[in-house]
């Protein structure tokens, strides 16, 4: 295979991925990143997926608690590993292959 194809990864049926969101208030970056990840988990997941969206404008403190440095910030709990993706998500592939639902093939 050529070093940049890209796979599709697909999760085992019974697996359920359970991500969770900070974001900052309603501005358009962190409305943009919930959107974007609704699609990917809609697309890749299947409603295999729980999304649970932190504000951090409403509960400033679990900022540092989890130790999120920016946002939005996206953390994949389950399945392991643990991944921590930072931005607005809308470089799909990018996001995909953090998540590993996709991977580069060497």
């Amino acid at each position: 295979m050529d070093i940049n194809t890209i796979e599709n990864l697909t999760p085992p049926e019974e697996e359920i991925w359970e991500l969770r969101l900070y974001v900052a208030g309603k501005s358009a970056k962190s409305l943009l990143a919930i959107a974007n990840l609704q699609k990917i988990c809609e697309e890749y997941l299947d409603g295999r997926y729980r999304i649970e969206v932190i504000d951090l404008v409403e509960q400033p403190h679990i900022a540092r608690k989890d130790q999120i440095i920016a946002v939005p910030t996206l953390i994949k709990k389950l399945p392991l590993p643990f991944k921590q993706i930072i931005g607005d998500l809308s470089n799909q592939e990018k996001v995909l292959i953090g998540l590993e639902l996709r991977k580069l093939s060497h």
